[in-house]
């Protein structure tokens, strides 16, 4: 069975390979629109642009997503008894009490996010609270400190941002291919229609590639916090059924967003979930069923 530590080291290359990367395609978006357009300033704006928002999205992403999903911190004192279980978990696990923050929302769901450990935040909604039993909802924050552990939330919470900013990015680029144009000789409308061409296929293909981006973020990170959670509890019973639970519930969340789908224990928008082998590869989560399966089927 993977320690809950085992892929920690791969999920931090992981992330900056993709902070890199997107470095490197702001610059190469700027540097083609400011060749075409005959101005260098886009190339400055851009390269400012991509350093800005990468660092951004490392030390404030967890902020953004908190926001998103209109979490509010709590403190020992407004829920002792789940305090407690937190930091039973977290001395099993030899990880440091994180942040939490809890949801107004009547659905089943949790999340964690955060830069590293020291700076973990685990969400949860007040739903998950009033409806789940004691072993259930340890199940459920196992499940969320496996994540910290294993670095995931820093990854997926990343990725939310960079993915949002690839967004925005080719929204202001067809504004440009646009508006950019400027009157006189033909090479000029040449070029002007050419970025009009690039304009439209970055619109086109800007959902597509943010969406491409959240799935890098594969679907057996979850498999793989059930698997390090139930070892955290002992108990992988109780995990499988907060997911019977979650998966049963119909409430909808009213702070479901796309962008942070990926980052809940389970799909926050209730979809059904399909059995065609195309649509599974578009899935920000495996089927939970399978997760079930896999709980039930563990021997500890």
């Amino acid at each position: 069975m993977a320690s809950i530590y085992k892929n920690a080291d791969s999920n931090t290359r992981k992330t900056w390979v993709l902070m890199t990367g997107f470095l490197v395609f702001i610059i190469a978006v700027g540097w083609l629109f400011s060749y075409l357009l005959d101005s260098s300033a886009i190339l400055y704006f851009a390269v400012l642009l991509s350093i800005t928002m990468s660092i951004s999205s490392y030390w404030f992403s967890d902020k953004i997503v908190l926001s998103m999903a209109r979490a509010m911190p709590i403190e020992k004192k407004d829920n002792p008894e789940l305090y407690r279980l937190v930091e039973n978990l977290c001395i099993t696990a030899g990880l440091p009490v994180p942040k939490i923050y809890i949801m107004q929302e009547k659905q089943l769901n949790a999340f964690a996010t955060g830069r590293d450990k020291n700076h973990a935040v685990v969400a949860i909604t007040q739903g998950l609270l009033d409806r789940l039993n004691k072993t259930e909802l340890e199940g459920v924050l196992a499940h969320e400190l496996s994540h910290i552990g294993n670095k995931d939330m820093l990854l997926s919470t990343v990725v939310v941002i960079l993915a949002g900013i690839v967004s925005l990015l080719a929204n202001f680029f067809l504004r440009i291919s646009f508006f950019g144009r400027r009157g006189g000789n033909s090479d000029n409308n040449r070029a002007g229609a050419l970025l009009i061409i690039l304009g439209l296929i970055a619109a086109i293909l800007a959902p597509i590639a943010a969406t491409l981006i959240q799935l890098a973020i594969s679907r057996k990170r979850e498999f793989l916090a059930d698997a390090d959670g139930a070892l955290l509890t002992r108990y992988p019973k109780a995990l499988a059924s907060a997911l019977e639970k979650i998966s049963d519930d119909t409430v909808p969340m009213r702070s479901a967003n796309t962008a942070t789908a990926h980052l809940y224990i389970d799909s926050p928008f209730n979809e059904k979930q399909s059995q065609s082998w195309f649509m599974k590869l578009f899935m920000t989560h495996p089927s939970i069923e399978d997760r079930i399966k896999a709980l039930r089927d563990m021997e500890i």
